[in-house]
């Protein structure tokens, strides 16, 4: 059964209750903070985090590579994790063990994998190198990267999916929530349609079928929200399916983009049910992506289970950069599938590893049945992305001389209109010298087994993480914001 974990300090019982009792509590008694839309980072207490729930972490362990060669996990390009920490290291807040999956933190960046020749759908390359933290061990880094897709060439069948209960009046919610459609409105082909069902106390349709030129329409509508009421998510979802099947569009991209802080209070009747209905809808050609907002109503173990049962990704939006990089910049990434249900396999050869260990992706582990059958549900995969799993080894006395086959690693998955089966393999044979994009995959992993305080980081230190990204040239903005972030995180530990 899976487990979560709720942050929920003693000393705000009271607040708790009133919550449960009254569906979604409003902070609009919180004095918030001026909207800078460029860089906002609003400050709240940490009790407020008195409702966030994020799915308990149990690191993976150490697995004989004699006993058990073949280690088995869905793929995934979710990266909310890793905007959920900028904001909490921002704000000067607790960083709750829960809360970092390595996984997605890894998946936030891109590095510079081999690009599919024309025709291919991903490609595979990998590396096994010294481990910074651990002089008894080396990292296996396995990178995929996804087909580009320009997205001019495909029509889209949008729907904006909108909290407008009472805990959206904050800044950092309802307001950047429009900001956000907003800007994905400016940047709408002419033939796109979108529509938008908000949700509060009752679901209304605020737009059906509008097209891409129509923007002043678009924007007037979404600028009109505010926000008040409870919470009758599971009803706009409903609703939201229902104009995404009005509008569908044959070899189209057909989304539901949902944009929220919290659960759902009011609707399909559990979660469980509310998961099915979901992966039904999944099956007409109709995706799910998930946005996250606000602090101290996080479900972020809700959310992302909707967004995988949707064939969907989850993101969190702390700032309208990020909401750029999620919605613009990666647009193909967010919105356009090209791999479905895709697994990775990595077979360990026992006469040169001892043994190994995922780092990350604790909560998508299968199994060799898992993998053996084509219908299981797994990742979804959009264009133009980098996927990124690593494992710590412990090789056997004298590994190393090139040419020696350590390790072979497979991706299946389906391609999306014909779910054609797939598979990709690469055998990776002796060992490397860490080139630029490894040395940043283990800062980021190191980082993460601090804020973890992990059982796996031996000898894992702050100034050690600091030190390397800075001996690197980060051209990349977001890899030059994470060294920053990393030098405020030092300041609080």
């Amino acid at each position: 059964m899976k487990r979560f974990i709720r942050v929920v300090p003693v000393t705000v019982t009271a607040v708790i209750l009133a919550f449960f009792f009254s569906g979604c509590v409003s902070y609009f008694a919180l004095s918030a903070p001026s909207y800078d839309s460029g860089n906002f980072y609003p400050y709240y207490p940490d009790n407020i985090h008195n409702n966030d729930e994020f799915d308990e972490i149990n690191e993976n362990a150490f697995v004989s590579a004699s006993e058990t060669p073949n280690s088995y996990f869905s793929l995934n390009i979710n990266t909310a994790s890793y905007a959920v920490i900028r904001r909490s290291i921002n704000n000067g807040a607790k960083i709750y063990k829960d809360q970092v999956l390595i996984e997605e933190m890894l998946n936030y960046f891109k590095f510079d994998y081999p690009v599919p020749e024309s025709g291919k759908i991903l490609t595979l390359s990998g590396s096994v190198t010294p481990c910074p933290w651990n002089e008894d061990s080396h990292l296996l880094a396995i990178g995929i990267k996804t087909e580009e897709i320009e997205m001019s060439d495909i029509d889209s069948n949008l729907v904006f999916l909108i909290d407008i209960s009472g805990s959206m009046m904050p800044q950092d919610r309802l307001p950047l929530v429009q900001e956000a459609f907003i800007l994905l409105a400016e940047n709408l082909n002419q033939n796109d349609r979108v529509s938008v069902v908000t949700y509060a106390s009752g679901v209304q349709v605020r737009l059906d079928g509008a097209m891409g030129y129509e923007k002043a329409k678009i924007r007037g509508v979404i600028e009109d929200l505010s926000a008040g009421g409870s919470t009758a998510g599971a009803g706009g979802i409903q609703k939201a399916y229902e104009l995404a099947a009005k509008n569908f569009i044959e070899n189209g991209n057909n989304r539901v983009i949902l944009a929220t802080d919290g659960d759902f209070n009011v609707g399909i009747s559990s979660q469980k049910s509310l998961e099915g209905f979901i992966s039904q809808k999944r099956e007409t050609g109709v995706y799910l992506t998930v946005l996250g907002v606000g602090m101290g109503n996080q479900k972020n173990n809700k959310m992302e289970t909707l967004a995988n049962c949707g064939n969907g990704n989850f993101a969190y939006l702390d700032t309208i950069n990020e909401a750029r990089k999620v919605l613009i910049e990666e647009a193909g990434g967010t919105l356009q599938t090209v791999a479905k249900d895709a697994k990775a396999m990595v077979s360990f050869n026992p006469d040169y590893i001892e043994k190994y260990r995922q780092i990350g992706y604790e909560n998508r582990q299968l199994t060799s049945r898992d993998w053996e059958n084509s219908e299981k549900d797994a990742g979804e995969l959009g264009a133009g992305r980098c996927i990124t799993a690593v494992y710590e080894v412990i090789l056997k006395e004298g590994t190393g001389e090139a040419g020696e086959p350590l390790v072979s690693t497979a991706v299946r998955f389906k391609v999306p209109d014909t779910n054609e089966d797939r598979e990709i393999s690469l055998e990776i044979s002796g060992l490397s010298v860490p080139d630029n994009d490894v040395l940043f995959i283990s800062a980021v992993v190191e980082s993460a087994l601090i804020m973890r305080n992990s059982d796996f980081k031996a000898s894992a230190n702050i100034n050690s993480v600091i030190s390397r990204l800075e001996s690197l040239a980060l051209h990349d903005e977001y890899k030059a914001e994470f060294l920053e972030l990393m030098k405020i995180y030092r300041t609080q530990i």
